[in-house]
């Protein structure tokens, strides 16, 4: 892997293929650059990817350097696009990568960037009395302090219940099941340094980036599950009417990875997204 060094000196690993138009991948909470690579087959003929592991993921310790709170993750992003002298930049945010290309736009705009996609999540993920298009469209305070708890006894566990008991019944069945995939995943959680990770999901918790979207002066692609464990598809028609000549997929009978499920489809759409000189003016 290569690797930049952001303006704190945390070192930043990132995964660097393809040629063409630069395109840089933001995985979601708890993965990392492996996130993209089942679609690399197809984007490294048009562009040259960067997929980095954000800080505190992917396995990498951050020596004592800031947590990776969204505000930094964002300052990262710009440290990257800057160490790799990248303009015109398509970006991918996947859940937390969403939420840090939002806050990415709030804090730098949009200068380095020419088309954005957005992968299933909403702009708030707590709810309240106002607010219902978060996780589960009911997580308010009380459920983010039981999160809380349920991370700091057990990480692993608590990344899975989070999954499991959310909008998507097959994703509970399977994880009172005990099936093989939430066995590997709770291995898998189990190998990552939980402290860091904790400290950017209250960063997470704590973002509200609603009032960002109207601000998105490019065009953007989003992608929402069907069954999503965590979003309705109220919260996908809102994302998608308040940012400015967005267009909408809803991956019908997937999840909250509606990219994994429907890899080609999400490959040939987002090329045919990033390569279409007009904006989008509709929904399908």
């Amino acid at each position: 892997m290569s690797h930049f060094f952001a303006d704190d000196g945390a070192k930043i690993h990132v995964k660097i293929s393809g040629e063409g138009t630069p395109l840089v991948m933001l995985h979601g909470w708890t993965s990392s650059h492996q996130e993209w690579f089942p679609f690399l087959e197809t984007l490294n003929k048009k562009h040259r990817v960067y997929r980095w592991d954000a800080r505190g993921h992917g396995g990498h310790e951050i020596s004592g350097k800031a947590a990776p709170t969204a505000e930094r993750m964002a300052r990262d992003l710009e440290n990257m696009m800057a160490h790799y002298q990248l303009e015109g930049v398509a970006a991918v945010g996947h859940s937390m990568g969403a939420l840090t290309l939002w806050q990415y736009i709030r804090d730098y705009g949009t200068a380095r960037l020419n088309k954005l996609c957005f992968i299933d999540q909403s702009p708030k993920l707590l709810t309240d009395n106002t607010w219902k298009f978060g996780v589960y469209g009911a997580f308010d305070q009380s459920k983010a302090d039981q999160m809380m708890t349920w991370l700091e006894e057990d990480f692993a566990e608590g990344v899975l219940k989070l999954t499991a008991f959310g909008l998507n019944e097959r994703a509970k069945e399977k994880y009172l099941a005990g099936a093989i995939g939430w066995e590997k995943s709770r291995q898998s959680l189990r190998t990552q340094n939980p402290a860091p990770l904790i400290e950017c999901w209250k960063s997470l918790t704590a973002a509200d980036y609603r009032t960002v979207l109207s601000t998105i002066d490019i065009p953007s692609m989003l992608v929402y599950g069907g069954q999503s464990n965590f979003y309705s598809r109220e919260t996908a028609h809102f994302v998608a009417k308040q940012i400015p000549n967005a267009i909408l997929y809803i991956y019908e009978g997937t999840d909250h990875s509606p990219h994994q499920w429907q890899r080609e489809l999400f490959a040939e759409q987002l090329i045919k997204f990033i390569e279409n000189p007009l904006n989008p003016t509709s929904s399908p």
